[in-house]
């Protein structure tokens, strides 16, 4: 017959390793409060929401994903995106959606500037996604809205940053002719396109719009579609 097995304690009947103690880890230091994008909120930010979903307006702000959506809304104001949400190329560090577009509002700019006008701006930001199904890549729609934007907010500065139009001159001059106070030329790959679509800055000085200036961002990325 079996008998039980008698220990005081555990070691006596499993014995176990001392372990030397373990050394404390640092601490990592706390990110800086200005590294983190807080969730957004507010009355301001409420109000902007609203009024995008109203007008029926896109922004750079909420297509694009920024995590800074809330300071700025907050601050009562928003990059509008021009033309759709959706984009003709596939620039893969972008996250705005790509594919086939809807047809082109050409009520957007009267949207756009009622939107100006009710948040006050004293500066505005136009951008647009890429309209290459567009004989004119949408370039109306900025003249038109920057127009409208000054007619009913004269005291607003107006920037606005535009695709290259694949090259077409007459594009472009039909957006420097509305003259906006700054104009950056946003430069997206299109089936090698590079060549051409690089001569877009430097058309603002041929085409002698004094008053356009001439700076321009290329974005450029050799994997994009």
């Amino acid at each position: 017959m079996l008998r039980p097995i008698k220990a005081e304690t555990m070691a006596e009947f499993i014995p176990l390793n001392t372990i030397g103690t373990v050394e404390s880890v640092p601490t990592r230091p706390r990110r800086p409060e200005w590294l983190k994008a807080r969730a957004p909120s507010g009355e301001n930010y409420s109000d902007v929401l609203r009024l995008m979903r109203e007008k029926g307006l896109n922004t750079v702000c909420e297509e694009a994903r920024c995590p800074n959506i809330g300071e700025c809304w907050n601050h009562r104001t928003a990059t509008f995106l021009l033309l759709g949400d959706t984009c003709t190329r596939g620039c893969r560090y972008c996250a705005i959606g790509k594919g086939k577009p809807k047809p082109i509002d050409e009520l957007e700019p009267e949207r756009v500037a009622d939107s100006v006008a009710h948040l006050q701006l004293r500066y505005a930001v136009l951008t647009s996604v890429n309209r290459d199904d567009a004989p004119d890549g949408g370039a109306h729609i900025f003249a038109r809205s920057i127009e409208l934007i000054r007619a009913r907010v004269p005291e607003c500065k107006i920037e606005v940053l535009i695709p290259d139009f694949d090259g077409n001159w007459d594009a472009l001059a039909t957006v420097l002719a509305a003259r906006p106070m700054c104009s950056t030329i946003i430069l997206r790959p299109r089936r090698g396109s590079f060549a051409a679509s690089a001569r877009a800055p430097a058309s603002t000085r041929v085409l002698n719009y004094s008053l356009a200036p001439a700076r321009a961002t290329l974005i450029w990325s050799p994997k994009a579609a």
